[in-house]
């Protein structure tokens, strides 16, 4: 595992010396927040941590699957624990969004490596219900009630594409509401919505005008637990507020809703936006935005700040350099105009590759620029990313520093921070990069412990510094290499410098738009220094130095 320049017993200090404080610290709550430059975590529900081996098994999901392509254990009360353990306040997290946790198909399907239950949550079967596996509302509850005492926001993920595949016990939806063929061919705008994304996994016909009735197996379930009367007569309620057609889309769309207003939830990112049409995001924002604002009204205690409702779209390979176009072959596509704020941005782990001023100042430029007044969230890794930024692991600090440091929302993977690996044998396909959070690693491994402190030290940085992720860029030195990020809203303002790639030891770092004899504070070794004559001079064993007004 590369280490860069830094020591690794030095970092290891560095973490061991201030995780008695660290544990203690709560999210500051006189920084202001903004999703354009927040420290966004996402893990996967099942892999991250298992809060209590009461639901491991639930609907006889007992047959043996291939490598890690069953459910593990991990739920909402893992989240919830480490949470309270301050975990993400150490890693400077202020967002967590994690997979789906609506019930999902009951059955398991073959895809040619063993049988595969729905452990990732993206093969729902009832909406308006939480697996077992996962857990219950009311864990749903206190982890929302949880990650905002400690400052942290919840984003949930939304499927309205499709639901599970058809399995001996998970029979196929009625024809008004999926359709099962023809399989997408992606050659047009068309084939790429109308249509199935994979053989057997049912699309929902979200384009039709169609009104329907429940799906008889839903409706049949439903009855079955005694709440039929009631789902139906908050159906009755939706469509006669809003006005809309009983079409499927809508059906699904009130659904996500209640989770706002219920629970707080404070964004949604949307799964395999571009396989509907896009009215599909609008209609889904409004309605969201209407329940985030009724959830505020009805909770004005629980209200954290006056931040909207985040919505970040998952359009397959939406590139930021595109701007604002998604290209279907014979149509484009502005998703930011049909219900977005922010988009994620596969390309961020193309454009890690070059140094840091080509890659920091062309997303400074571009989201200060044509994109202004919306976000990408960049990453290096993910759920379904075959190819990521560092697959064996060999440049995870760079990775931190390039993620967290980079204009833009930081996405940071479960296990980017502790190096979990990405390669496992007998694993196949996707399963690779989901394996189980590396907890033992954290808990015992020194390497471990030395990356992980780096990852907080940035993150805590990041997070404490609204300019870092949504601040204007600006070069100070190109050798040394030094920035600056400047960042106002409203009356508040925030301003930092940056210094990377130095030698260990005594470094002079030249830094502009701090007055003379103002105190500073290192945020990655801790030391305090002057400015005098427009510079500072620090002695530390990093090559890294974050500079704050103490």
């Amino acid at each position: 595992m590369k280490i860069l320049k830094f020591s690794i017993f030095a970092i290891v200090l560095l973490f061991l010396s201030s995780c008695q404080t660290l544990d203690k610290k709560v999210a500051p709550k006189d920084k202001a927040f903004v999703w354009e430059g927040a420290n966004l975590y996402f893990l996967l529900t099942d892999r991250f941590n298992n809060g209590t081996t009461d639901n491991d098994v639930n609907f006889e999901r007992e047959l043996p699957t291939g490598k890690l392509r069953g459910f593990e254990g991990g739920d909402i009360r893992g989240i919830t624990a480490k949470i309270k353990d301050g975990y993400f306040t150490n890693l400077g997290i202020n967002a967590i969004w994690f997979t789906p946790v609506t019930e999902q198909i009951h059955g398991s399907v073959d895809e040619g490596t063993g049988n595969t239950y729905a452990y990732h949550g993206y093969w729902a079967k009832d909406w308006t219900a939480l697996d077992p596996n996962f857990g219950s509302m009311e864990d749903l509850r206190e982890l929302v009630e949880t990650a905002h005492a400690n400052g942290i926001r919840i984003v949930m993920d939304a499927v309205i594409n499709h639901t599970g595949p058809v399995t001996d016990k998970d029979p196929v939806w009625d024809a008004d509401w999926v359709r099962t063929g023809p399989q997408c061919t992606y050659d047009n705008y068309k084939n790429t919505i109308e249509c199935t994304l994979v053989a057997n996994l049912p699309d929902v016909k979200t384009e039709s005008t169609k009104e329907v009735s429940i799906p008889a197996i839903l409706a049949e379930k439903w009855k079955a637990e005694g709440r039929y009367d009631q789902e139906m007569k908050e159906l009755d309620a939706f469509f006669a507020r809003t006005g809309y057609p009983r079409t499927p889309k809508y059906h699904i769309i009130k659904w996500l809703c209640d989770y706002i207003i219920e629970f707080g939830i404070d964004g949604y990112r949307s799964d395999t936006v571009k396989h509907t049409e896009e009215s599909v995001w609008a209609d889904f924002r409004k309605e969201c935005e209407y329940a985030f604002a009724l959830w505020k009204k009805n909770n004005p205690e629980k209200v954290l700040d006056n931040n909207g409702f985040y919505s970040v779209a998952e359009v397959y390979n939406y590139n930021i350099s595109n701007k604002f176009a998604y290209d279907f072959g014979d149509r484009k596509v502005n998703y930011y105009a049909n219900g977005f704020t922010d988009m994620i941005n596969f390309e961020f782990k193309y454009n890690a590759q070059s140094d840091y001023e080509t890659l920091f100042s062309k997303y400074s430029n571009l989201l200060h620029g044509d994109l202004k007044g919306y976000g990408v969230l960049n990453y290096l890794t993910s759920h379904d990313d075959g190819s990521p930024f560092d697959r064996k692991r060999e440049k995870t600090m760079e990775s931190a520093t390039k993620l967290l440091l980079c204009p833009g929302t930081s996405q940071v993977y479960y296990g980017d921070e502790t190096a979990r690996p990405l390669l496992v044998e007998g694993a196949v396909g996707d399963a690779n990069l989901r394996t189980c959070m590396n907890w033992e690693d954290v808990n015992s491994d020194e390497q471990t412990q030395a990356v992980l402190a780096h990852w907080q030290k940035l993150g805590q940085f990041r997070r404490n510094h609204p300019a870092v992720g949504a601040g204007i860029h600006k070069m100070i030195s190109e050798k040394p290499y030094v920035f600056s990020r400047s960042f106002v809203q409203g009356n508040y303002s925030d301003y930092v410098v940056v210094a990377l790639d130095l030698e260990k030891g005594e470094k002079e770092i030249p830094v502009l738009g701090f007055d003379e004899g103002t105190q500073l504070r290192d945020a990655y070794s801790g030391k305090t220094v002057k400015v005098k004559d427009s510079a500072v001079v620090l002695d530390t064993d990093f090559d890294i130095v974050l500079l704050e007004v103490l």
